[in-house]
């Protein structure tokens, strides 16, 4: 995060990092012996409040841009939830797999959510190398199929080497692979990635996944019943019904 901003900023920042530091590995550790495809050791709670847990200093992370390639949802959706996670975590491939296509369902397209994603790869060359791919992918249009590939069952220990970024790439349909190629080594993906990563470690995050709903932390692939407590409280602080949602339909994107 940028050292010019305000002074509100870096104080919400610090609040949010002790929550998200001090969470995060309890609730994303695998239990002993355990892959890392099992659930949480841990499930955050989120109170019936609709403004307890949350920073509104926080929101200002929510960048809202329609051009927005790795995001899904509409800019103008009552409650944004940004996801900060790593192709190589397990626990990210489960909350993929098991509970977003869910919030994609009930909230997405609706209009009441709209979800951002941010490449933070804390697992090596590996994890880097998939999230600069992943960028890639959707500089094409096909982030979220790339997503949906490499989250698949059993992806990531196939690992993310060049050859299998590429098969993923085409699978997940992106129509010039040799541009893929070239942007996955570009400067702009690494730049697009080192933004994502400086503002996760800037919130205190130390594992993967984490999120903020609307300035309300959670940390790891907590159950669907938490994120939807976080989205509906957040619908409601703004005026809107998390089912119902706002006017007009979204297009998920998938």
């Amino acid at each position: 995060m940028s050292k010019s901003k305000p002074i509100v900023i870096v104080s919400g920042v610090a609040l949010a990092a002790v929550l998200l530091g001090v969470v995060s590995y309890t609730a994303t550790k695998p239990a002993s012996g355990a892959s890392g495809s099992s659930g949480p050791s841990a499930v955050a709670e989120v109170s019936a409040d609709p403004s307890a847990g949350v920073y509104p200093e926080l929101e200002a992370y929510a960048r809202r841009d329609a051009s927005d390639k790795l995001a899904l949802g509409r800019p103008d959706a009552p409650v944004v939830m940004i996801e900060y996670a790593d192709f190589k975590c397990g626990y990210c491939g489960k909350f993929a797999r098991d509970t977003e296509p869910e919030l994609v369902e009930k909230y997405v397209r609706n209009g009441t959510l709209r979800i951002e994603w941010r490449n933070f790869p804390i697992f090596g060359e590996e994890s880097e190398a998939a999230a600069r791919a992943s960028w890639a992918a959707g500089q094409q249009g096909r982030f979220w199929e790339f997503h949906k590939a490499a989250y698949a069952e059993g992806a990531k220990e196939e690992g993310f080497g060049t050859e299998r970024l590429t098969a993923l790439a085409k699978e997940a349909g992106v129509p010039d692979l040799a541009r893929f190629a070239k942007d996955t080594d570009g400067a702009a993906a690494r730049a697009a990635v080192s933004k994502d990563q400086e503002q996760g470690y800037s919130l205190g995050a130390t594992s993967t996944p984490s999120f903020l709903v609307n300035g309300r932390p959670i940390a790891g692939a907590q159950p669907m019943e938490t994120f939807t407590k976080a989205i509906d409280a957040a619908a409601k602080a703004s005026g809107t019904s998390g089912t119902s949602g706002a006017s007009g339909a979204a297009k998920a994107g998938r």
